[in-house]
């Protein structure tokens, strides 16, 4: 019999938050991001979420060949573009799309006998300082790619750093677009800019293709709440109560001896730890539901189990449910509490959870 510790994976609600990704963006097409394992959904769930979606984009190149096994005929667009020569092969076979973002890959494939044809996404780095070509090498960079027979199609690309803060003081999201307008100057090719953020908070930003993430796992790109944008939460994370201690004054609870009692209280232990994906250094107090109750986390977490505060839940114990994020309990307020992202908490979740769709 497997643990009581159960991610559920909603289906409907990868399509509704990919309806919404849409609607911010009518004009444009839509590459549904997959990596990661579709941020800890699953691949396959992801491309089942995302069908209606114009293509799916990801930086795995086995995983992108594995989506054209399941059956995806739409484009698949490779975010990190090809690691090595003998990548090429698997992109023309399995008709990927890839991104350029540094003069070695156009060495690869200026010596490539290839047949293509290729569509590129050619990344500018705007001020990231990750990925991309600088505006200034921009255009030398595209007349290279243009040179090469087996290049069809080559879309504009970039990457906003700061697209939910456009006022930020080390990198403005009107400072970004500043040098990607500067850099592009005379090429009229599709823009891919807009990541969740700039989707949901950005609609004045021209682009042909927008690269929506986060969103559409029902988490929030920025300060405002998922519910306020109408995003529904994908992934459910659900346990037990599998003990109960009863604890008086000065008693300590977990290793270290983390949380100390400050008079009597009811305790129960929850079967998740961090080797679950439940993060580790989640202070006292993180959010948790039990049967339904707002309460918190108490005491260190450890491998396969951490405790919660029972005193103010009438009727908890052993079988209660625990609810650690998702429906009821949005992931970024379990993320905040933590000191980390809903990105990491997705991604973390472990190979021994059982995943169940709805």
């Amino acid at each position: 019999m497997p643990r009581p510790l159960v991610a559920t994976i909603d289906i409907s609600a990868l399509q509704h938050n990919l309806r919404i990704a849409k609607s911010h963006a009518p004009d444009a097409k839509v590459w549904a991001v997959l990596k990661a394992n579709a941020y800890g959904h699953g691949l396959e769930r992801g491309m089942r979420g995302f069908a209606e979606a114009d293509g799916l984009a990801l930086i795995e190149p086995e995983n992108a060949v594995r989506l054209r096994q399941l059956g995806w005929q739409k484009p698949i667009l490779l975010l990190e573009g090809i690691f090595d020569a003998a990548d090429l092969e698997a992109v023309v076979q399995a008709r990927l799309d890839f991104t350029v973002h540094c003069i070695e890959q156009i060495v690869l494939l200026e010596r490539a006998a290839l047949n293509g044809p290729l569509d590129i996404n050619l990344k500018m780095n705007s001020g990231m300082n990750r990925l991309g070509f600088k505006p200034d090498a921009y255009r030398a960079a595209y007349q290279r790619l243009r040179a090469i027979p087996a290049v069809r199609k080559i879309t504009l690309m970039t990457h906003l750093a700061n697209a939910d803060d456009p006022l930020n003081p080390g990198l403005s999201l009107q400072q970004q677009m500043q040098q990607f307008e500067r850099g592009i100057v005379g090429l009229f090719n599709e823009r891919s800019i807009a990541n969740s953020a700039a989707d949901l908070m950005h609609p004045e930003l021209k682009s042909d293709w927008v690269r929506p993430g986060i969103m559409l796992y029902g988490a929030s790109p920025g300060a405002t709440s998922a519910e306020q944008f109408g995003l529904q939460p994908a992934m459910t994370l659900r346990s037990k109560i599998i003990g109960i201690q009863h604890i008086e004054a000065g008693d300590a609870i977990g290793y270290g001896s983390y949380f100390m009692a400050a008079g009597p209280m009811l305790i129960g232990v929850v079967a998740c730890g961090y080797a679950d994906g439940y993060p580790r250094h989640a202070p006292n107090d993180t959010p948790v539901l039990v049967d339904g109750v707002r309460t918190g986390t108490v005491g260190r977490v450890s491998m396969d189990m951490f405790s919660v505060d029972l005193t103010k839940v009438p009727g908890a114990g052993i079988g209660s449910t625990v609810t650690l994020w998702g429906g009821g309990l949005p992931i970024d307020e379990v993320a905040h509490a933590a000191g980390t992202t809903c990105y990491e908490l997705m991604c973390a979740l472990a190979a021994r959870v059982t995943v169940v769709e709805l």
